[in-house]
């Protein structure tokens, strides 16, 4: 009986991944708050834009044009609103939407010239992550309850300035994952057996549900470029490496039986099976969360304006399937993601010598085609307009501030799975970020 209860987990490790969240800034579960000064251009010039140390994640090499030492450290606030319309389904129960809770995202930063040429940096940020979690009675719960996953990374960071006009940097990256991931499972069979063993079904016994936590840590490097061939213009390359993670952990049941077989527990006679009131055993999940290229160009129109551009490309056509495994057997399921692009343009304002204006538009496409798209994920294309300010009041510190506004395009999802029965509604999802960092320099 003990492989029919891995049923359950093969249905809830399918969506390990998309429980990450479709819900932040980026496509799918990846992240964009690591600095608020970017967030104030929709992240706009990002790889060429050197305005504090924030830019150990935009680009390492764009360390080598700072001339001081500095600390940069802040938070992004992100609220999400997500209306569920038109739900149907093969299961009763609600459909409430605001599934993610109101969320802090946290970022800090040092750069540190060692010489004129030389420079190194440290980063600990959070590239990809969310929380997901609708309530008890969620129509559509059998495909997605709630779902934490949280990965931070540290990267210890070198840069190398070759001239006036051009600089590489490269890092490390040390990240480590965390996640707990539960589901609803439909109950098994009840009835009896004859006398003659044959065993007649009369309802279907309570729903269940399965528990999965693991964990893992993996390295991972990046690298970048910069060149000024021009003394107001400025191009920038990055690349974030993709990391394999082999999560391990433990899934928990609770209530959940295997697909289908009724259980014995008396002999030949009337009896009512029972499901599985609480069971443990060991999971494994190997993932790989994607590589990144940002290209970026920042202009400098005269002494008070600035002007950015950039596009992202985010990997993520390696993400084909989730396998599974465990002490019983392998379990293989697509996933079929596709590659996507965030284009932005930005634009900032020099109001005087202490204050700094900025504002952006970026366009985010979704990785997720829509016959894969799961109320684990429930999103699409984005736009994302952005407003935000700077203040200096002394040479040694700066106070950033910003506002984005993110609007999706409408969801629609549909799903059909054997045990799990159908479920299909419209997800509107709108999501505002507050950010506030501080730049100190020494």
């Amino acid at each position: 009986m003990m492989h029919n209860n891995f049923k359950p987990l093969t249905l809830a490790v399918a969506v390990a991944t998309a429980a990450l969240s479709g819900q932040a800034m980026a496509g799918a579960f990846q992240l964009n708050e690591q600095g608020v000064s970017g967030q104030g251009t929709s992240n706009a010039g990002r790889a060429s834009t050197v305005t504090d140390a924030t830019i150990v994640f935009g680009n390492p090499a764009g360390m080598s044009f700072l001339d001081r030492a500095q600390v940069t450290a802040g938070t992004a606030f992100l609220t999400v609103d997500t209306d569920i319309k038109n739900a149907d389904g093969s299961a009763t129960g609600s459909n409430e939407g605001d599934m993610v809770p109101d969320t802090f995202i946290p970022f800090g930063f040092y750069v540190q010239p060692i010489n004129d040429n030389l420079h190194f940096g440290l980063g600990v940020y959070a590239p990809f992550g969310l929380i997901t979690d609708y309530e008890g009675q969620f129509q559509g719960r059998f495909f997605g309850d709630r779902s934490k996953v949280e990965v931070v990374t540290v990267q210890p960071t070198i840069s190398v300035k070759f001239s006036e006009q051009f600089s590489a940097g490269f890092g490390l990256t040390y990240n480590q994952i965390d996640g707990e991931l539960t589901a609803n499972t439909q109950g098994g069979p009840v009835g009896f057996f004859d006398q003659t063993g044959a065993f007649t079904p009369t309802g279907v016994a309570g729903e269940g549900d399965v528990d999965i936590e693991g964990d893992d840590n993996a390295w991972g490097f990046t690298f970048g470029a910069m060149y000024k061939p021009w003394e107001h213009t400025t191009f920038g390359f990055a690349y974030h490496s993709e990391v394999e993670y082999d999560l391990e952990g433990k899934a928990r049941f609770t209530n959940v039986r295997g697909q289908g077989d009724p259980t014995v527990v008396a002999g030949i006679g009337p009896v009512v099976p029972v499901g599985t009131a609480s069971q443990q055993v060991d999971a494994d999940l190997s993932i790989t969360l994607p590589e990144v290229w940002d290209f970026s160009v920042t202009h400098e129109l005269n002494d008070r304006w600035t002007v950015m551009a950039g596009a992202a490309m985010t990997n993520w056509s390696e993400f084909d399937e989730l396998r599974v495994e465990n002490d019983v057997r392998e379990i293989v399921e697509a996933q079929n993601y596709e590659d996507s692009w965030q284009y932005s343009i930005g634009t900032a304002y020099q109001l005087n010598p202490q204050w700094v204006l900025r504002t952006g538009l970026a366009y985010d496409e979704t990785p997720i085609k829509d016959e894969y798209r799961s109320v684990r994920v429930p999103s699409d294309d984005r736009i994302i307009f952005s407003l935000g300010a700077g203040w200096t009041p002394t040479p040694d510190l700066t106070v950033d501030v910003a506002y984005s506004y993110i609007h999706e395009s409408d969801a629609e999802i549909s799903q059909e799975e054997e045990n799990r029965g159908t479920y299909e509604a419209d997800f509107e999802n709108t999501a505002q970020a507050f950010g506030a960092q501080l730049t100190y320099r020494f």
